[in-house]
């Protein structure tokens, strides 16, 4: 029971620590992604435009007017413009997940073992501070030094979601799942909506890309230290909780689990972590497209200015925010009621998050020159991408809340290879910046969407697995019966309904 001073600072929260771990995770990740994109805004104003596209016959006009509508760069310092092709831009924005690629498993494996709380503190601090650093290093590497530091920093964040996704598993029971989920996931999308639109006006009122990566990596900064005041790894950890919420999340997520051995052979041999695999590559090959590329488009295609390019870019992903909070709630909602099983509800919501954002980003390629019509074709393309959070994002906490770190580490590793692959082919095929050119990189977007929507409806699940509680020692402290389950030869053959009679107890 809370006492003295530990009851008056919890008396202090007005919400569950839950939230209060949910609404900071929402905030990492936003700030994750903030630090992430304000490259693809900055890179616009950094590079001396080649103007390719004006001597080809479906190149956009430059929308010149007194009004200040054209696409030239308010930068007037010549020494901070650099002569980068669209296949060294390409290089330069893909570079980040080579290094976000790798500290996916060592992160979700360090929560697993050490907690989230740190784990995912300092990939953020690290983060944070390598933003800072970005113009000094473009000064004296230029866009080799660049590429290297953009590495480090996709190191550091590689860590963010496997460890945030422990943290989860920890803290938020299966009613609640949905929308806690969707409220932490969709940083991205406002992180995205935040860096996009104030780089734009922060690069125009300064007249210089640099200050932006300064902003950015200073809230990166403060956010880290909030989080280490008043953010815990678990429930059981965390010194100001009320006896009240600690007591629900036990009798809601039963007794605390340490993993012993990691299951490897039965999560890689596992038909529904593949499909959901597949989802995640399926997305993440559309929204990298999106969050490194939609700006480039809106420049270099759209021929919007800096200000413009920042704030119409940022549209498409408030709809997004907006549409994963509604349906977040709902989600939960309708599983609660018992209206749809689970399984039902996160192949459904894939769908509709993959299928509607690859029909509507193509039809804005067919949009042509029409800036506002293209602006709403990705602004609905994106709201129906806001469904996935609900869907196959949150799918790893049904499939093995002990594991959750690991299964997000792999999906996510997996998935990031495609913001290696994406914008260096974007790079390649949109050379001159043309319509027709940027229409063929949404058809073969499209046909990603398709092909891992495919196989995650038929192959996809919302049960836990019957491997979830392999290789976890059950903690004596918040259970009146400790048991422990060791991998042997036996576990191997280990059956359904066997795990299930685990589970009830």
């Amino acid at each position: 029971m809370l006492t003295g001073y530990k009851k008056t600072i919890s008396e202090l929260f007005l919400i569950p620590q839950r939230w209060v771990l949910g609404i900071m995770g929402f905030l990492a990740i936003l700030n994750a992604y903030s630090m992430r994109v304000t490259l693809s805004i900055a890179i616009t104003e950094m590079v001396v435009s080649s103007n390719k596209s004006s001597n080809y016959s479906d190149a956009c006009p430059s929308y010149e007017s007194s009004s200040g509508s054209t696409s030239s760069s308010v930068i007037k310092d010549p020494s901070k413009l650099y002569n980068w092709d669209e296949a060294t831009q390409g290089i330069i924005l893909s570079s980040f997940y080579y290094g976000y690629v790798v500290t996916h498993l060592p992160g979700g494996l360090l929560a697993e073992k050490f907690g989230g709380k740190y784990t995912l503190g300092i990939g953020m601090l690290s983060t944070a501070v390598l933003t800072v650093l970005t113009p000094l290093v473009i000064k004296f590497g230029d866009w080799q030094g660049l590429v290297v530091l953009r590495v480090l920093m996709g190191l550091g964040e590689g860590t963010t979601f496997p460890a945030l996704s422990v943290l989860l598993a920890k803290w938020v029971p299966t009613s609640e799942r949905s929308k806690l989920g969707s409220l932490a996931y969709s940083g991205s999308v406002l992180g995205t909506v935040f860096s996009n639109s104030v780089s734009g006006v922060l690069i125009s009122a300064t007249e210089d890309w640099a200050s932006v990566f300064y902003f950015f990596g200073g809230i990166g900064i403060l956010w880290y230290i909030i989080w280490e005041l008043i953010c815990f790894s678990s429930p059981e950890s965390h010194p100001y909780i009320t006896d009240k919420e600690k007591n629900y999340l036990e009798k809601e997520l039963g007794a605390t689990t340490t993993t012993q051995n990691t299951p490897w052979k039965q999560i890689l041999t596992s038909v529904p972590v593949w499909a959901l695999i597949a989802a995640q590559i399926g997305h993440d090959w559309g929204n990298y497209a999106m969050v490194t590329d939609l700006p480039k488009y809106m420049s270099d295609v759209l021929n919007f200015n800096v200000t413009q390019n920042g704030l119409w870019s940022s549209l498409p992903y408030v709809v997004m925010w907006i549409v994963s909070m509604v349906f977040g709630w709902f989600c939960d909602w309708h599983i609660t009621k018992g209206y749809t099983g689970i399984t039902f509800a996160r192949k459904f919501y894939t769908a509709v998050g993959a299928i509607g954002p690859g029909i509507f980003m193509l039809a804005a390629s067919y949009a042509g020159c029409d800036r506002m019509l293209a602006v709403i074709m990705f602004t609905v393309a994106m709201g129906f991408m806001g469904t996935f959070y609900c869907g196959m994002k949150v799918n790893t906490l049904d499939l093995s809340p002990n594991y959750a770190g690991t299964i997000m580490a792999i999906q996510n590793g997996l998935g990031a290879i495609t913001g290696i692959i994406a914008p260096y082919l974007i790079g390649i095929l949109t050379e001159d910046n043309t319509v027709t050119q940027w229409r063929l990189v949404f058809w073969i977007t499209f046909a990603v969407f398709a092909i891992t929507t495919v196989i995650f409806v038929i192959f996809g699940s919302g049960d836990r697995q019957w491997w979830n509680d392999i290789g976890m020692k059950v903690d004596a402290a918040s259970s009146e019966i400790a048991v422990k389950v060791l991998p042997s030869k036996d576990n191997e053959n280990i059956t359904k309904t066997n795990n299930n009679e685990k589970n009830q107890l």
